[in-house]
């Protein structure tokens, strides 16, 4: 697939987002994208493509921009591979796929691949790497790490626009049930684990 490579350099060398949705991000999902196609049958080309794709617009959190950043990323992916060896039918599938996978736009995707790139991007928000993620957005939006009073939500709403640990349970908690594939399910049960006790030790320690 010669054209991935083509579309990973150009993607490459426009990355410069912070490191939560850095390149390095896109390589990670790319690469649960590679093992979930194995268990499927779907057009692989399709899916590290949308993959590749699905970040190339990214507004930091605190912009009000960021519940777009998909729709953006999907408009931006039209443009990049009008110029390479895809067909009008691919576009549009690779492009509603990068529309539909965030979290923020609450989406199922209708095609298989478009499920594979959501899997495959949650599957980064969780386990060691998804820890680390979560604590540097919340570092360069110089937000606390929790609300001293509640620091687990016990009895008020998650909110990690304010408080990062929040986003354990407003987002990240929940991502295992969303999954779409058996092997997706299979892989976020096994990192929700580690959220979860790295949640136990925590609240140990503080």
């Amino acid at each position: 697939m010669k054209v991935i490579e083509v579309l990973q350099k150009q993607i490459q060398k426009r990355m410069k987002n912070e490191s939560a949705h850095d390149f390095n991000h896109v390589m990670r999902v790319y690469k649960n994208a590679q093992k979930l196609c194995r268990k499927e049958k779907v057009n692989e080309k399709l899916v590290l493509s949308a993959v590749l794709l699905h970040d190339i617009v990214s507004y930091p959190k605190s912009d009000k921009r960021s519940k777009n950043s998909a729709v953006e990323s999907a408009r931006e992916a039209t443009k990049i591979l009008k110029n390479l060896d895809f067909t009008a039918e691919e576009i549009q599938l690779v492009s509603d796929a990068i529309r539909d996978h965030s979290f923020s736009r609450g989406k199922i995707p209708q095609t298989l691949e478009g499920k594979i790139l959501q899997d495959a991007d949650r599957l980064d928000a969780i386990g060691a790497i998804g820890i680390a993620r979560v604590f540097a957005v919340g570092g360069s939006e110089k937000r606390p790490f929790y609300n001293e009073e509640d620091p687990f939500c016990k009895t008020r709403t998650p909110d990690d626009k304010r408080w990062t640990l929040d986003h354990f349970n407003q987002k990240l908690l929940k991502l295992e049930s969303l999954m779409n594939t058996k092997s997706a399910k299979i892989e976020a049960q096994r990192r929700t684990k580690v959220l979860k006790y790295f949640l136990s030790e925590f609240k140990r320690e503080i």
